[in-house]
Parts: structure tokens; sequence; C-alpha cells
């Protein structure tokens, strides 16, 4: 089980955001919603997951605008209220939040690394989120993947079966054969979670290759989030446990 830390606070800050409700989210990439407004929008859903437990119609979302005439849909769906925690569905986020706190070297476990380079070729067919390097350091690779289950206190990854995610632990596992540091970073993008497991039964697979994985030596971070309407910071690493 890892043991608990506090890392620096490095703040992410929202895009202006549009409240209203969630009417319903389909074919994965779309929302509806009806704003406080009046107005009824299709705004895009930037999570191809299931987004079990924080897609309930009627809920109170949060959405950033944006006037770029080439989009077709203005609106991108980033917050949605639960009764315990608002939570970050847009899965960008997590990437562009691990990446400002690695280059202000406030995550501890990673901070001596100097330079950070995101949406790395690993091979002809697959990229990983970061890459590091640091004077005297090991090259680190990094994969860092959206948490929003979580079910009595228990927040789990995937909330869908996930062969792309598995491609990612293999690839992992291969770097950290040739010399590597190689990493899985879990984000929970919400704050109503004490710890972290892979979710079993949804996703067998998965659960079986992280064992492997980390039992090869690819390392493993679980972080919660403080996160309110103006932005998003890494709060605290979460117990883990994969049994």
């Amino acid at each position: 089980m890892a043991t608990p830390k506090n890392p620096a606070p490095e703040r992410l800050a929202w895009p202006h955001l549009v409240r209203g409700r969630l009417i319903k989210r389909y074919k994965r990439f779309l929302a509806d919603v009806a704003l406080d407004n009046g107005e009824t929008i299709t705004a895009h859903c930037p999570n191809s997951g299931r987004m079990t437990g924080c897609n309930q119609p009627g809920r109170p979302v949060y959405l950033s605008l944006h006037d770029n005439p080439r989009r077709k849909l203005k609106y991108t769906w980033e917050l949605i209220e639960m009764p315990a925690s608002l939570v970050g569905v847009n899965t960008l986020v997590p990437n562009r939040l691990v990446a400002r706190s690695l280059k202000a070297h406030s995550l501890q476990e990673l901070s001596n690394y100097r330079d950070v380079f995101s949406e790395v070729k690993v091979n002809q067919h697959s990229r990983l989120d970061l890459k590091l390097d640091g004077p005297e350091m090991p090259t680190c690779f990094v994969e860092i993947k959206n948490c929003t289950l979580v079910e009595n206190g228990w927040a789990m990854f995937p909330d869908a079966p996930t062969t792309r995610g598995q491609k990612h632990l293999q690839e992992l596992a291969r770097l950290k054969a040739d010399g590597a540091r190689a990493i899985i970073f879990f984000l929970v993008q919400r704050t109503d979670a004490d710890r972290f497991r892979p979710a079993d039964e949804i996703d067998p697979d998965y659960g079986r290759l992280l064992r492997q994985v980390v039992n090869l030596g690819v390392e493993m971070l679980v972080y919660d989030v403080n996160i309110d309407l103006a932005g998003i910071q890494l709060r605290k690493s979460l117990p883990w446990e994969l049994g």
C-alpha cells in the first residue's frame, strides 16, 4: 500500500463557466444541457468512458464556452455537481494539471526532473502522456488516467473495458524492461475518495495486467484533488490496494 504524501499545490484555473442541468449524455461525446438562462444546448463531452456515477440527468453541470468559429459545438462539459463532490469530467485536465505540477517541481515523487515533454511517441503506433528528463536521472515515462468512478470511498479505474489502457500498461512494462523509469498515474478528479483499487468487476483483464506490470517494476501513483468552481489542484496521494 502506498503512503500518502502532500504536494505543494499548483492550481489550474477553469475558464469562465456556464451553469446548467444535465438532460442526457449520449453517443459518448455529446451531452444535452438546459442552461440556467433557459436555453437548451448540446455540449461536447470530453470523456470516452461510461462516466458511471457522474452522469445523472438533472444534476448541475458547468460548461466552458469557446468562440472558435471552426468548432461545431461551442460548449464543453467540464464539471458535474454530485452530492458529495464536484467531479471533473474533462479527460484533458489531468494531463495539464500533472504537467504543470511537474514543471513547478511540486510533485514530490518526481521533483528532481527538469524537462517535461508531452504526448511522446514510444513506438510506431503508441504515445504516452509525458516523458521526463533530468540530470543524473533515468528517463521517466508517465501515463495519466482520469478516474471519476467512486463507490463507498473507493476510487476505481477503469469505468469501462479499455484495450487502449491495457496497451499503455504493456508499453510501460516494455520501457521499464529497457531501463527507463515507468509510472502509471491515476488522477481522481473528485474529493470523496480515500483509497484506490482497479475496477476488476468492470475490466478484469486491466486489473490483472496492472498487477503484473507493477510486479515488474512499473510504479503507480494515485492522487486526488482540491476542486471548486475556480480551479483544480493536486491535493494528496491516496493509498491503493491491488489485492
